[in-house]
Parts: C-alpha cells; sequence; structure tokens
C-alpha cells in the first residue's frame, strides 16, 4: 500500500526534466539576430564619391565653352580699323576760309561735341589762337594740344604733330598750293568720324580727288 503514493512522485520527476528541454529551446531564439544587417551603413558612403565624376565632366565643358568666345572677338577689332571719316564741303574762298572754320566749330561745340574732340588746321595765315600760343613758346602750346581738353588749332607746316581727333577742320586760308596738297591728306587720316574742309570746291575736289 504505501508503494502507491511513490508513483505519482515518479511522474513529477519525470515532468520536470521535459520542461528543462523546453527552456533549452528559448535559448535559440537569438538566431534571428539582425548583427549582419548593420554592417550594411557602409553602402551609403558609395553614392557619394559617385558625384565626384560629374565634377569632372563640367570643367572639361567650361574648357570647351570658353574657346568659342575668343574666335568673334578678332574680327571685331578689325572692324573699327575699317571706319573712314565723312567729308563735308564748306565753300568759301581764301579771305571767308577762316571764318567759316569758326563757324563750323560754334556748330559743333552747339549740338554736343566736346572741345577736345575738335582740331583745326589752315593752310595760310595761323590762327590768332595758334599764333598767341606759340608766343610762349612750343613746349607750352604743345602741352595744350597734349592736354586734349579745348580745341587745338595748328598749322599745316606743324598739323603732322597733332594726334588724330573726332573731327578735323581744315581752312585752306590762302597759302602756297603745296599747303592744301598736304594738309587734306594729312587731315584725312587726322580725322576718326568727321572731315569739314572751307575753301575753294574746285580746289578741294582736286586735291581730295588725287590725295584720298
Amino acid at each position: 500500500m504505501p508503494l502507491i503514493p511513490e508513483e505519482p512522485q515518479i511522474h513529477e520527476s519525470a515532468q520536470g526534466p521535459r520542461a528543462t528541454p523546453a527552456s533549452g529551446r528559448t535559448a535559440p531564439t537569438p538566431r534571428p539576430v539582425p548583427g549582419p544587417r548593420p554592417a550594411a551603413p557602409p553602402r551609403p558612403g558609395r553614392p557619394g564619391p559617385r558625384p565626384a565624376p560629374p565634377m569632372q565632366r563640367t570643367p572639361r565643358d567650361v574648357a570647351t565653352a570658353t574657346p568659342a568666345p575668343s574666335g568673334p572677338a578678332a574680327p571685331a577689332a578689325s572692324a573699327p580699323a575699317s571706319v573712314t571719316p565723312q567729308i563735308q564741303l564748306i565753300p568759301a574762298s581764301a579771305q571767308g576760309a577762316l571764318d567759316a572754320a569758326e563757324e563750323a566749330v560754334d556748330l559743333l561745340l552747339e549740338t554736343g561735341r566736346a572741345p577736345g574732340e575738335v582740331l583745326v588746321i589752315t593752310t595760310g595765315e595761323p590762327h590768332p589762337w595758334a599764333a598767341h600760343e606759340l608766343s610762349f613758346g612750343e613746349a607750352s602750346y604743345w602741352a595744350q594740344h597734349d592736354a586734349g581738353d579745348d580745341v587745338f588749332y595748328a598749322d599745316a607746316t606743324m598739323a603732322s604733330r597733332a594726334a588724330s581727333r573726332p573731327v578735323v577742320v581744315v581752312a585752306i586760308n590762302d597759302g602756297p598750293d603745296t599747303a592744301a596738297a598736304t594738309a587734306l591728306p594729312l587731315a584725312h587720316t587726322r580725322a576718326d568720324a568727321l572731315l569739314i574742309v572751307c575753301g575753294d570746291p574746285q580746289q578741294i575736289n582736286s586735291v581730295l580727288g588725287a590725295g584720298v
């Protein structure tokens, strides 16, 4: 009879070891550990070097674009070299040529020309202003020419020393024929935009036709 109660105790001991293997199964639960997956973060670093190649392409494109504007710049510089001044003839006698030149200068200044843009050349008597300034010496006379802030008057014998200006006015106020023959072609080269000639139309046409 006392053996009967021992049997259920044996059953309980048998169940005990069965529970232990279940607890052992819980240990392998960390198998789905995503440990190797976090190693993937180095991937975002790869797209970083990819934008580097397009950066090298952009300077190449700029290098090819820069030579293009240099081509059209060259013809632009040659254009002003072919510009020739406009010629205006004011009929006047040898005695009235200087007065006609003065009136032309006054009109130029009234229409907006700066005094420093006008050069007046005489073939006969020098302009009173030139005679007055030369009385102080050629150094001060040419200093005013170099300053370029006022109308400059020069005789045909020294006009070759004068620099170019936008407008040149020539007064054929007598003088030798050779003076007009040399002054008109010279004035044509010194005028950048406009050449005004005051004098005998026949004499002017004959000189300009042969010398220009």
